[in-house]
C-alpha cells in the first residue's frame, strides 16, 4: 500500500454517467492484484473514495477505473482532465484467487459491478483458462461496452427490459452455466443473495466482492464490518473479496 501521485491519462464517459479514467502510477499497477481497490480524494472531500481497479496496461504503469456517478465526490472526478495529478492510496485489499487446477472460469457482473471483472478475466486467460463473462444490466446502455471487455472472453448478456441479450435478471442465466471450475462475481446485495441460494452453486467455489462505505480503507475505522462465519470481517482489509458461503446474507446491508 502506497499513498502517491497518480496523473490522469484520459478520461470517458462509457455509459450514462459511467466513466473510464485512466491513471499513470507504475507502482501501483505493477503490484495490482485483481479485485483489489484503490481509495482516490476527490476534491475537498474529506474521506477518499474506494474504486476497484478495472483494467491494468500491458507495460504496467498505468491501471483504470470505471465508476458511477453518485455523489459529489465522484462527480468532482468526472471533471477531471488530462495530466491533472489525483492522490491515491493503495492497492488495498485481498482480491481475487484462482485455483492452480481452474480451467473454466465463470464471471458474472451485475450493473457496474462488472468494473474489476475485465482484469481477472485478463489474469484468468494469461494462465491458460477458458473464460465466460454474464453480464447483466437494467437496459442495453447500460451495459460496459465491447472494447473494455478482453476480445477472446465469450460475453453473454441479460437485460432487466429486454433490450439486449435475455430478457431479466443475470441470475436467470447462470444456471445454463454452473458447471465452470470456479465462479466469480461482483454486483449488488440481491444479485449475491439469489445466487447464496441457488442449489445450483451449493458446493461451487464461489468468490464474491463485497461493496461498502469505506472510512480508511486498511482496517483501522471498522466503518465496513459484516458478519461471517469466521466472525467479524473488514471488507477492506479481509476482503473485498469473500467466498460467497461465508457470508451470513441476513446481516448483510445494501449499499
Amino acid at each position: 500500500m502506497q499513498q502517491l501521485d497518480a496523473a490522469v491519462v484520459s478520461i470517458d464517459e462509457v455509459m450514462p454517467d459511467v466513466y473510464l479514467i485512466w491513471l499513470n502510477c507504475p507502482l501501483i499497477a505493477s503490484a495490482a492484484k485483481p479485485g483489489q481497490f484503490v481509495m482516490v480524494r476527490c476534491g475537498d472531500n474529506l474521506l477518499r473514495r474506494p474504486f476497484s481497479i478495472h483494467q491494468v496496461n500491458d507495460d504496467r504503469s498505468s491501471f483504470a477505473l470505471l465508476f458511477s456517478v453518485i455523489g459529489n465526490g465522484t462527480e468532482w472526478l468526472s471533471q477531471c482532465k488530462a495530466s491533472d495529478k489525483l492522490d491515491v492510496l493503495g492497492p488495498l485489499g485481498n482480491g481475487f484467487s484462482i485455483l492452480p487446477k481452474a480451467r473454466n472460469i465463470l464471471l458474472v457482473g451485475g450493473g457496474i459491478g462488472v468494473a474489476p471483472l475485465p482484469f481477472l478475466a485478463q489474469t484468468a486467460m494469461n494462465k491458460g483458462c477458458d473464460v465466460t463473462l454474464l453480464l447483466g444490466a437494467a437496459s442495453v446502455c447500460y451495459l460496459c461496452p465491447p472494447h473494455l471487455i478482453p476480445a477472446e472472453v465469450e460475453c453473454i448478456m441479460s437485460t432487466d427490459d429486454g433490450t439486449a441479450g435475455v430478457k431479466g435478471f443475470i441470475t436467470g442465466v447462470i444456471c445454463q452455466h454452473y458447471l465452470a471450475d470456479q465462479i466469480f462475481a461482483c454486483g449488488p446485495a440481491p444479485m449475491y443473495r439469489t445466487m447464496a441460494k441457488m442449489r445450483e452453486l451449493k458446493g461451487k467455489p464461489v468468490q464474491v466482492s463485497l461493496e461498502a462505505r469505506m472510512g480508511c480503507g486498511f482496517g483501522l475505522c471498522y466503518g465496513c464490518t459484516i458478519k461471517t462465519k469466521q466472525g467479524l470481517k473488514q471488507i477492506c482489509k479481509d476482503g473485498p473479496v469473500f467466498e460467497m458461503d461465508d457470508i451470513i446474507w441476513s446481516e448483510f446491508a445494501d449499499v
